[in-house]
Formats: C-alpha cells, structure tokens, sequence
C-alpha cells in the first residue's frame, strides 16, 4: 500500500496508535516491532478492540480484510507522519538538548498557546516512533506545532528531523549524557547538531543560547536568535531569586517574570521560551503571564511540601551538568538542615566511574548536613573519594531504611537518572 492511499484513510480515521491495549474505536493500529515484541502478534486483538485498521508488515498475520500489509510499519509510520506534516503546512518548532528540553518545550507551547492554537509533544513520544505519533495527532485546527526530540544514538536526530521537518530550532545545551551510545561528548556534539545540519539545509532560523562556545561552533551559515544572561543577546535576562522558585528579570523590554519553577538553572529554559514568543509576536504581558502560570510535573524542578520536609525533585533525568547544577543552586538556597538523595547517572559508558566521582568530589566541597548516594556507580564513587557511609543499592532498599532512619525536618533534594526510581521513596519523606 502506498503513502497517497493510506494517507486517505488516515483521514478518515485520524487518531493512530502503537498500542493494542488502547485502540479507541476508529482509529489505526501500527503493528510495530521491538526487541521483546511483534506488534503482528496483537493485530487482530487490536481490531476486536475498536481499530478501524491494522497495518502489518509480516504476511502470516494478516488474517482479516482490515489488515494492511506494508514492507516495514516503523518506516511506513514515519513516512505517514511526515506527509501529514508536509500537507498541514504550519510552522514546526523542534527542540532538542542534554538538558532542560522538555521544560523548555513546555514553557515555549504555553507562551505560544497565549496567540496560537498549539500543539506539542505529550510525555515523552520523542523518539523515532513518538514524534511521528505527535505529528499525526495535529489537525488542520493547529496553527504550531513545537516538537521535542530526543536521542540516544547518532543519526536519530536527522531522521527525526527528516520527519517533522522543522522550520526553527533549538538546541537548550550539550553535555554529557547517553554516551553509552554516542561514544563521546563529541559524538553528542555531532549528534544534537544533527538538527542544526538540517535546518541549515532548508532555509530554517534557530534560537541559541548568546555565549554558548559549543553551540556556536556548529551554528555557522544559521540565522540566529539569541537569549541568556549575556546583555548582547537578542533576548537578555537575569535570575533575582532562587528560593523557592526562580524569578527573571528581562532587560527589554524591562519585566519581572515569577516562575513555579525551582533552580537557577531554569534560567535559559525561561528566556528561551522568552525569546520563541517575541519572535512569533506573542505580547509580553502574555509571554509572562504563561511562564508564570506553569506548574512543573513528572518529577522535574518541582517543590513539594510535605508534613516531615520540604522536597525538591528532579528525579526524571541526569547527568553530570545537570546534577551539578542542582547541587550548586540547593547548596546556594537559604535553608537550614539540607539533605541530599543522589541517584546514578545512567548510560555514561566507559566515563561513568570517573563522572559520578567528580560529582563526589563536587559534594564535598558543599555544606550538606546528610548524603544518600542510591546506586552502584555511586557506592564505587563513594568509596573511592571517601568521606560519606550512606549506601544504598537501589530505591527499594533506601525506602525500607527510612523506617527506621528517617529524615525529618530537612530541605532535600532528590536527583538522579528516571531509571533509579527515585520516586519510589516520596512516601516516606
């Protein structure tokens, strides 16, 4: 079946999904394959459940009419995705980083959002199958759409690109992350640039950070709209409070904008989001009012209260320039009786014992009262730089000593990699 007719169908039933456990009725299942599953296997699951159509790419499945078999559904997905895209025709902002993207995608969809009927990408569909899937739930209702992408691998951010085919981007920053497989910090350079090589190939602008060395060394031949903490950008500001919750000071036009967000690190996040809404001529009183109004959720710069202690979480990603910054702004906060709970770094590879031991070695320059280290990486760390004797191999382990030694009392920070599960131990803080 080709791209033209199956697009036809699509637009009678607009709503695709990966998953044969929600298959609204109507909608399109993509029988995608995975290194643990066949989605083959769940075709005619999927239409007993409500599916319109199953697209299959393995001949023996196909054992009813409304099966439509494709030489490769990942690819046929993508290739869909993208034609919708190319036929809507609306601006595409693509956002991408080591740190601090979905917080910026976030702020940028809720500024454009005070002008425009947006779109971005929901949860963490910001892969190679989650970005076709945000691409394919836009309507001819939207006017923009900011997508965020993510990677692991080099080459998945050109295909990415490829697929939703960006007119603007945005890289937040790059650092040392997924180097399991990227290989290097330079293969993360290449690998995040990926998105600034297309977008020099069809005529796209990008919205940089003014100072960044890294970025600006793969930004040539680009039209740049700058943001930062540096007067000369095109968008410059400053952090005036940190406790609890940053606050920005823009220089032009001159404004304050108080933001739910905890950790002057968040700096960028909110110019950058600053400076996607002025180009797109969003007023300033309703650029500020949206970064004002945005709670952080799933486990990102947020604060919570609880009866015991006050928490900050950052416990949904890390790496070592984001978890040295949280250290330095919870180190920097005015708040007595300060504990930490650091979760390994996953995916560093070969760097990962030295990484987590510059982290070590950061902690201790700092005046914490308590450090929870959770992880192998950090016990060999712990151990090699001395000086703490809380371990804990895994949040299991450190949520059932809590009962009996429990913190009360305390500012604690709570960071580390999603798959350390650090969320685990909310409950007994």
């Amino acid at each position: 079946m080709n791209i033209s007719d199956l697009y036809q169908i699509y637009l009678n039933h607009p709503i695709v999904t990966t998953d044969s456990r929600n298959c609204p009725v109507g909608s399109i299942f993509f029988a995608i394959r995975g290194d643990k599953f066949d989605g083959n296997n769940f075709a005619a699951a999927a239409l007993e459940a409500g599916a319109a159509y199953a697209v299959i790419d393995r001949r023996r499945a196909k054992t009813d009419e409304r099966m439509l078999l494709v030489k490769d559904t990942l690819a046929t997905l993508q290739q869909l995705a993208q034609h919708h895209r190319r036929t809507l025709g609306i601006p595409v902002v693509a956002i991408t980083g080591t740190n601090g993207k979905t917080t910026t995608k976030e702020l940028v969809s809720r500024v454009l959002s005070a002008k425009f009927k947006t779109y971005s990408t929901e949860g963490n569909l910001n892969n190679h199958i989650g970005v076709p899937l945000t691409l394919l739930r836009l309507t001819c209702e939207y006017q923009i759409a900011v997508v965020e992408m993510g990677a692991n691998h080099i080459g998945e951010i050109r295909t990415l690109a490829d697929i939703a085919q960006p007119d603007y981007g945005l890289i937040t920053n790059i650092g040392y992350a997924h180097l399991e497989g990227f290989g290097s910090f330079e293969g993360v350079v290449r690998a995040k640039g990926e998105l600034y090589d297309y977008l020099r190939a069809h005529g796209g602008k990008i919205f940089i950070r003014k100072g960044d060395a890294t970025l600006q060394s793969i930004a040539s031949g680009l039209e740049q709209i700058s943001y930062g903490a540096d007067e000369n950008a095109d968008v410059a500001g400053r952090a005036t409070g940190d406790y609890p919750f940053l606050s920005v000071e823009v220089k032009e036009p001159p404004s304050v904008i108080h933001t739910q967000l905890v950790g002057d690190y968040n700096l960028d996040n909110v110019l950058a989001a600053v400076a996607v809404g002025r180009y797109f001529g969003v007023a300033p009183d309703e650029i500020n009012a949206a970064i004002a109004s945005y709670t952080p959720q799933n486990n990102r710069s947020q604060m919570r209260k609880t009866e015991r202690n006050t928490l900050i979480i950052d416990a949904y990603n890390a790496n070592p320039s984001s978890m040295k910054a949280a250290i330095d702004n919870f180190a920097a906060m005015p708040a007595p009786n300060k504990a930490l709970i650091l979760g390994d770094m996953l995916e560093l590879g070969k760097d990962s014992y030295r990484l987590h031991c510059e982290v070590v070695r950061h902690i201790k320059e700092k005046p914490f009262d308590r450090i929870l280290l959770v992880g192998n990486e950090f016990f060999r760390a712990g151990l090699a730089e001395g000086g703490y004797n809380e371990y804990y191999y895994d949040a299991d382990y450190l949520r059932d000593k809590l009962l009996s030694l429990p913190l009360h009392n305390y500012h604690i920070l709570i960071k580390g990699s999603r798959g350390m599960q650090l969320e685990k131990v909310l409950d007994r803080l």
